[in-house]
């Protein structure tokens, strides 16, 4: 399950996909539009920046934008960066993996189910991109 932390970053991103090429976004603007609490976005949209997903520009007529099309970064490039594993288990997942303590992954089924899992996930996620994120 995503976190709201996920869910408001992916919202964001989603706002700031649809005014891509129009120039810097308030915080505040999104996160009225976006029903988010601004202090959690703030630190959200930070987040995405270090991690040079999102630009910024300061003062007046500043806020934030995308740093790229929004067609060019994946839907699970952003959770990556937000939430972190997209695996539901460290030991199946690619980026983030850890090893059970508890179990032989040769042999265990959780494993092996949860690797399906994860690989038909992110099938869909690596497809998808922030452009799809766009409310229609």
């Amino acid at each position: 399950m995503l976190s709201k932390k996920s869910q408001y970053g992916l919202k964001a991103l989603g706002y700031l996909a649809a005014q891509y090429g129009q120039g810097p976004v308030l915080i505040s603007e999104i996160a009225k539009k976006k029903k988010i609490p601004i202090k959690f976005l703030e630190s959200i949209l930070l987040d995405l920046k270090r991690k040079n997903i999102l630009t910024s520009k300061k003062g007046k007529g500043g806020g934030y934008f995308l740093a790229a099309s929004p067609k060019k970064t994946s839907v699970a490039n952003a959770i990556r960066i937000i939430e972190g594993p997209i695996a539901l288990l460290p030991c199946v997942s690619l980026n983030f993996y850890q090893k059970c303590k508890d179990c032989n992954e040769a042999s265990c089924g959780l494993n092996k189910i949860m690797a399906q899992t994860r690989d038909a996930t992110l099938k869909v996620l690596e497809k998808k991109t922030l452009f799809d994120l766009m409310d229609v």
